[in-house]
């Protein structure tokens, strides 16, 4: 049984989902505080919708046990659904009806006294900036005002709990910031805010990260501290001409780990860097590549990510050509 703690919004103990022989969550725990914006990262296919799926009690576990505001997500998922917003990763409101039309739904849906409807209706569409598109039909908004929209019907009811299921996904990038922006600022009223991205810039922005690989929580951590204590390699930036051309010449160097482009350079992982960096301006050179950098950095939650993936597959290597 899991203890009662009133500074927790979430609990997670070994929860575990299966569908058939496949494992889409694999025993995974952790917490979350109340008011914290607590980020789910991981690749498609990950086990991030499937967990807040359960979360959200939509989806009943397979094993394990969690609450969500104090309620069990086995036995009590009704409860849980009356003190959480929810907001899919695929659009979810009518496209059909004009964007008070959407309110009025949710309105009704949520059980929103008739007094109280009309402010928090006026306070949606304040936020979304859709003052003058009261009567536009939702299908003809824009990506980013219907975002907002969405965030404004799913915490039409003022949920404690907010879960977000990948909700920047092809929306453009002023629109992001300006929906992280009303993340915050829900945050700081003591909402807590559970929220799934494989955006690496959007997870700096969480308070604390869960890294999910293959339905395993493969690290739990502050990004600084994801960043400073995860990474047992070190990363060295390599500014060159030929970039593509370079991480071909790099392979199988010594004391290299794995080397990516990244933006208009190279981020080399090396076991160390001091000994490692002559070593890539020699083999670099030798190829014909000009250096004008290259130098250890501070890792980028990328790099750390990419890391975990990568060192979880080799571990797992071995067992699966023992089981084939």
């Amino acid at each position: 049984m899991i203890p009662a703690d009133r500074e927790l919004s979430v609990t997670v103990r070994s929860l575990e989902k299966r569908f058939g022989d496949f494992i889409a969550v694999n025993r995974v725990t952790f917490d979350i505080r109340k008011g914290e914006v607590f980020g789910f990262l991981g690749p498609n296919g990950a086990g991030k919708s499937t967990t807040i799926r359960m979360l959200c009690g939509l989806l009943s576990p397979t094993s394990g046990e969690g609450t969500v505001a104090g309620y069990d997500l086995r036995t009590e998922p009704e409860k849980i659904k009356q003190h959480i917003g929810y907001m899919s990763q695929r659009f979810s409101l009518y496209e059909d009806l004009t964007v008070e039309e959407n309110i009025d739904f949710y309105g009704g849906i949520y059980r929103i006294p008739a007094e109280k409807k009309r402010d928090r209706k006026e306070w949606v569409i304040e936020m979304a900036g859709l003052s003058d598109h009261r009567g536009t039909k939702t299908a003809f908004l824009a990506g980013g005002w219907k975002q907002r929209l969405a965030l404004g019907c799913a915490i039409l009811h003022e949920p404690p709990i907010l879960f977000l299921d990948e909700p920047t996904s092809g929306v453009d990038p002023i629109s992001r910031r300006s929906f992280w922006d009303l993340i915050y600022d829900l945050s700081g009223k003591g909402v807590t805010v559970f929220v799934t991205t494989h955006y690496m810039d959007e997870a700096e922005n969480c308070d604390r990260l869960g890294l999910i690989y293959r339905g395993e929580l493969a690290a739990l951590g502050t990004p600084e501290e994801l960043k400073t204590r995860l990474m047992k390699e070190e990363v060295v930036e390599i500014r060159c001409e030929r970039p593509q051309d370079a991480i071909a010449f790099l392979e199988g160097l010594p004391g290299l780990r794995s080397a990516a482009l990244f933006g208009t350079g190279i981020h080399a992982v090396v076991a160390r860097a001091v000994e490692a960096v002559p070593l890539l301006r020699e083999a670099l050179g030798a190829k014909g590549v000009p250096v004008m950098r290259a130098e250890r950095i501070a890792p980028s939650l990328e790099d750390v990510f990419v890391s975990v993936v990568e060192e979880k597959d080799r571990r797992e290597k071995p067992f699966e050509e023992v089981r084939r």
